[in-house]
């Protein structure tokens, strides 16, 4: 038990900006076998977003409690997946090689298509949001960010390390994700659906997994796999075709 809560506290260090309790021991694997609890942690981020949006559309309208809600997901994890998301585009859009490719996801700047990978998804996911009630945005949001982790811990078990890359974000380890870790996060990741419709749930999980699924084969096919980076833009990518299969299937 004392072990799960280390991997628990380590998994909230890594992904949030949290205060945490100072752990008396590491161990550099407990980043990898802390992937079990990455959703525990995207329901928490994507809990406190969501009293957000309750309590924003309380005084505001629908666009500003939906931005509000978003500003607050990405200060607490300090815009850690949406960082991801624009280095993987950077870094596969404007590279020829993939020697090239890792060197641009490497450079902390942004060029355009990281700035496009930013805007386009951040906006869409403020108009879905403000579309919905404040309830049901509420929940969308509770869910997304427990499964859209839930996708980068699969993608961390389905898909290779990019091996000519070096570690940023995540540092792999030999043994890599297990596949009863992975199942772990994945059941974990689920509950939230419950609060939701499940036809428009089952929308939101299959759009979400087919723009997950496709970022990393497309990071597979140019660079060899994943990096961290990739990892936080299957995350988001599938934040985002969750919330848009959510919201087709709720206002169609």
């Amino acid at each position: 038990m004392r072990r799960q809560v280390e991997l628990f506290l380590s998994a909230l260090q890594f992904l949030t900006r949290l205060p945490v309790p100072a752990l008396a021991r590491f161990e550099p694997h407990w980043t990898t076998r802390s992937a079990r609890y990455f959703p525990l942690v995207g329901q928490i981020v994507g809990g406190l977003s969501a009293l957000t949006l309750l309590g924003a559309a309380q005084l505001w309208p629908a666009w500003v409690a939906a931005l509000l809600a978003i500003g607050v997901g990405v200060l607490i994890t300090g815009a850690f997946h949406e960082d991801g998301l624009a280095d993987t585009a950077d870094g596969l859009g404007g590279g020829q090689t993939v020697e090239r490719r890792l060197e641009i996801m490497k450079d902390s700047r942004v060029g355009t298509y990281g700035v496009l990978a930013l805007i386009l998804p951040l906006g869409l996911k403020v108009a879905v949001l403000a579309s919905l009630p404040p309830v049901t945005a509420a929940c969308a949001l509770l869910a997304a960010h427990g499964l859209g982790r839930a996708a980068a811990v699969i993608a961390m078990r389905l898909t290779p390390y990019a091996v000519a890359g070096e570690a940023g974000k995540w540092k792999p380890v030999p043994q890599g994700v297990h596949t009863g870790e992975a199942a772990f996060a994945v059941v974990t990741s689920l509950w939230p659906l419950v609060l939701l419709p499940w036809t428009a749930g089952a929308a939101g999980l299959a759009l979400g997994a087919l723009f997950a699924l496709a970022l990393a084969l497309l990071a597979k096919r140019l660079i060899g796999g994943h990096t961290g980076d990739v990892l936080g833009g299957v995350e988001q990518l599938f934040e985002l075709g969750f919330l848009l299969g959510l919201s087709a299937a709720l206002l169609a």
